[in-house]
């Protein structure tokens, strides 16, 4: 990482949203249950466009057959966004997924992607190749096993990525409560402490 940037901003960030397809959360079997991670999900996107951020969303097999298309919870999230459809499971081996990640123009990546150790991980190893950094959000994320999900997020580390989560997104990205961003994010935090409290009463709310 590169340590002259320090944390990270919305100006320095693009959003890279990987396979949340149907068939991908319904085998989740890692610590964060699908519909957290369905949430979490929609966090990100929610941040990424209140600060204004590029949003990149593929699936895979979609073209084959064999899977269906981005979850319609995720999907409503995105405005429109067009996902580009891979045979390959690593996005960054699809050429039309490159283009779209350098036409952001930013060399820092928030990745979120299913599976942990598959997907994420795959192009995760081939963004660093690329001399892009990555971030990525391990409870927006899972695995096939907690054996699975766990391998993955340790390999990634070992790569040179850094682990974050969802909520720590939004805080990273603003970070300051009388800085222009303050109203976007606090639209996006509340709105999340409202949905989590629903869900879960393992994550809580409130607080700075």
């Amino acid at each position: 990482m590169n340590k002259d940037l320090g944390v990270w901003t919305a100006d320095d960030c693009a959003l890279l949203l990987i396979d949340y397809q149907k068939e991908m959360f319904e085998v989740i079997r890692s610590e964060t249950s699908a519909d957290l991670v369905e949430l979490h999900v929609r966090l990100l996107a929610r941040t990424a466009k209140a600060f204004e951020m590029p949003i990149v969303l593929s699936t895979v097999g979609v073209g084959f057959g064999f899977n269906g298309p981005t979850l319609p919870a995720v999907l409503s999230e995105l405005d429109g966004i067009e996902p580009i459809d891979r045979a390959s499971m690593s996005a960054f081996e699809d050429q039309a997924f490159r283009e779209a990640v350098e036409a952001t123009g930013r060399k820092r990546l928030i990745i979120g992607g299913l599976h942990t150790e598959i997907c994420l991980t795959f192009a995760t190893v081939e963004a660093l190749k690329d001399g892009y950094e990555v971030l990525y959000v391990t409870d927006a994320v899972g695995g096939r096993s907690q054996t699975a999900h766990r391998t993955g997020i340790e390999r990634l580390a070992h790569a040179g990525a850094v682990p974050t989560t969802a909520l720590a997104v939004v805080t990273e990205l603003f970070r300051d409560w009388a800085g222009p961003l303050r109203e976007p994010a606090l639209d996006v935090i509340y709105w999340y402490f409202t949905a989590v409290s629903k869900l879960t009463d393992d994550v809580g709310g409130g607080g700075g």
